[in-house]
């Protein structure tokens, strides 16, 4: 017996009702070109406009880094032309300093022979007007913001050397009738000034300049040198003593007092550690090699130095022709002291072997010399081949 209405239906599998989905886009199929493989989906937007700012970040770097090296090189550049310009201003300065007064310039003038202390006097005066338009052209100078300290002593040193000089001359215009000594101490005195220069120069200047180009990375530029003493000897007290003693027995004219003169006392052929003195009573056979050498010593038999002596060394054949004539000089003799002067080279002609020939030796005159009998001698001489032992 059934419980249900007969007028219902069971219904025991229904079919649910059909939903629609909602409308979305569907996707449109291309049909696929022919004659290749399928195009690429296009990069998604945004892509390329920042590919496009990374390109030109990367490039604005590249532009920077650039720049910046080669700022670096133009001032790198700059830097050592400047450093340049400034030195090589400064080199004909140090050079022209160094040159007036210097030892070289000292030893020239005192060894003139016909020098006077009126003349020294002006010499000197005139070097010391040479320093001082050296330190107005320093003046003018700009050196590099980093050297101008060291462009002070410059200065200083150019300062320094012309008043030394200037020093120099009037010590002697002061001289008067002071012993020679004292007025050589005086002298030396002043020449101290010179040294101390050269000190200035080379500690406060060269060194400090060459540290900073080296801080700074200048290459191949050189701080000069400028020395004006290189022999201290030529400023001792002796060697003024010397000096103003010879000067002091000139005039102002230019006449010498006092006694001068040379004594020649011996000629020797010299070779291969053998000495023979020329006789000039009877001949000397003389070996001739390479290395032969005539060495000539005289006295300075005066009361004063005696500079730049002439000897004159002379070869005559039988013909009674010179076959070898030179000149040479002793730069300086001190009163009583022996000089040596050497002639070698001699280049002999054929002519001189196998027959007698006089070698004749002359010392020649120094200004207030009187006495000449002394001067000179002539040697008989036979020049040989040396044997083969």
């Amino acid at each position: 017996m059934s419980t249900l209405d007969d007028g219902e239906e069971l219904e025991f599998f229904e079919e649910p009702e059909t939903v629609e989905s909602p409308d979305r886009p569907r996707r449109r199929m291309r049909p696929q070109r022919p004659g290749g493989p399928r195009r690429p989906s296009p990069p998604p937007p945004g892509a390329v406009a920042l590919a496009r700012l990374a390109g030109f970040v990367a490039l604005a770097i590249a532009v920077v880094v650039g720049l910046v090296f080669w700022v670096g090189s133009c001032q790198g550049k700059s830097t050592h032309d400047e450093y340049k310009s400034y030195m090589d201003k400064i080199q004909p300065i140090a050079q022209s300093s160094a040159a007036s007064g210097g030892t070289a310039a000292l030893a020239t003038t005192f060894g003139s022979q016909k020098l006077t202390l009126n003349q020294l006097h002006s010499k000197l005066e005139q070097w010391s007007s040479q320093q001082q338009q050296n330190y107005d052209a320093a003046l003018r100078l700009r050196p590099p913001a980093a050297l101008q300290a060291a462009h002070q002593q410059v200065l200083a040193t150019l300062q320094l050397r012309a008043i030394g000089l200037t020093g120099l001359a009037n010590t002697l215009a002061e001289a008067g009738s002071k012993p020679s000594s004292q007025v050589a101490d005086l002298l030396a005195k002043q020449a101290e000034l010179l040294t101390s220069s050269d000190d200035v120069w080379t500690e406060l200047f060269k060194l400090p300049a060459t540290q900073t180009m080296t801080r700074r990375g200048v290459q191949g530029v050189i701080a000069p040198t400028s020395q004006m003493i290189t022999n201290p000897e030529v400023i001792s007290p002796g060697a003024f003593d010397q000096v103003y003693s010879r000067l002091n027995a000139t005039s102002t004219t230019g006449k010498v007092t006092g006694l001068h003169g040379s004594e020649l006392l011996s000629t020797s052929a010299v070779a291969g550690g053998t000495t023979k003195e020329l006789s000039p009573s009877s001949p000397t056979t003389v070996n001739v090699s390479s290395n032969l050498v005539f060495r000539v010593a005289f006295k300075n038999a005066g009361n004063f130095q005696e500079v730049n002596v002439p000897v004159t060394l002379t070869v005559t054949a039988v013909s009674q022709k010179p076959v070898y004539t030179k000149t040479n000089h002793a730069s300086s003799v001190q009163s009583g002291k022996t000089a040596t002067v050497d002639f070698g080279n001699l280049g002999l002609p054929t002519t001189v072997f196998g027959a007698q020939v006089t070698v004749h030796v002359e010392v020649g005159k120094v200004p207030g010399e009187k006495n000449l009998a002394n001067n000179r001698a002539s040697y008989p001489v036979f020049f040989s081949l040396p044997s083969n032992p």
